[in-house]
């Protein structure tokens, strides 16, 4: 295969999962790691794509870059339900907990509808359609106001505001990016703020992120590493990044990811946008 075909195939993967990793394509090419960094370098300098630790991202992932629900719901999506099934396991009847917006929190969301007694405070509107639509009569839902960002994310004074008075078993959050330097980030300065109220509501930390989070880095830092109780990834992380988070993290918890598959009976989110 011509550089040229490789880089234009590469181009395509990027773009249909939102991200790869540089040891995965040179496997899939037969090719080396050197040899698919210069890829990714040509690409990089043609503003195709963007480098990060390990692999690329698409291009226009600056700090304030916010994609939508939509475009989010549909990278790594196996990734993000092995994550999700993992994190359901530690939600007991009659917790309760909250949901940060984000499409992995949405799959969480999707594995919660039978849990007994749970009430769930979530500034997420996909969240809280999942749970109205498809939870059971014994759950309670609280949906924050505020104002709506483009991952479909309630924020603001009236979010934090509605936060600070509750107190929490749990709060699972979902990140746009996590860093050595920068610990868990967020494009959205006002959604920062709202996810750090929720994680000062909350007992316990657990952050739902999957394995192109590594690297990325948004315009506001929500929490450092050690503030996470439980950090739920999966196995695509490099091995620098376990590191890491290992010895910064209370608990590194890995999981493998699986055929997509949506739980029996849960609804789909619709129209909704991150």
């Amino acid at each position: 295969m011509l550089a040229q075909q490789r880089q234009a195939a590469i181009l395509e993967r990027v773009r249909a999962a939102g991200g790869v990793r540089v040891t995965e394509l040179a496997a899939e090419f037969g090719v080396s790691d050197m040899t698919i960094r210069r890829d990714l370098e040509t690409l990089h300098d043609r503003g195709l794509l963007a480098k990060v630790h390990g692999g690329a991202t698409l291009a226009g992932t600056g700090s304030t870059d916010e994609p939508g629900f939509r475009a989010k719901s549909v990278r790594q999506p196996g990734e993000k339900a092995a994550i999700a099934d993992r994190a359901a396991q530690l939600v007991p009847p009659g917790a309760a907990v909250a949901l940060s917006a984000g499409t992995t929190t949405a799959e969480l969301a999707r594995r919660l509808v039978d849990v007994p007694g749970l009430t769930v405070v979530t500034n997420s509107l996909p969240v809280a359609e999942i749970l109205h639509a498809g939870g059971r009569a014994d759950q309670t839902v609280v949906l924050t106001g505020g104002v709506r960002t483009p991952s479909d994310a309630l924020v603001g004074p009236l979010a934090v505001g509605a936060i600070r008075s509750l107190h929490l078993d749990l709060l699972f959050l979902g990140v746009h990016g996590i860093s050595e330097r920068a610990g868990f980030t967020t494009p959205n300065l006002m959604e920062a703020e709202t996810d750090r109220a929720l994680v000062a509501a909350a007992d316990r930390l657990v952050v739902l992120a999957d394995h192109t989070k590594w690297g990325t880095v948004g315009i506001s830092s929500i929490v450092e590493l050690s503030a996470a109780h439980v950090l739920v990834s999966d196995d695509g992380l490099p091995a620098e990044a376990r590191r890491i988070l290992g010895e910064r993290v209370g608990e590194l918890v890995m999981v493998r990811a699986t055929e997509v598959r949506r739980p029996t009976g849960a609804p789909t989110t619709g129209g909704a946008a991150e």
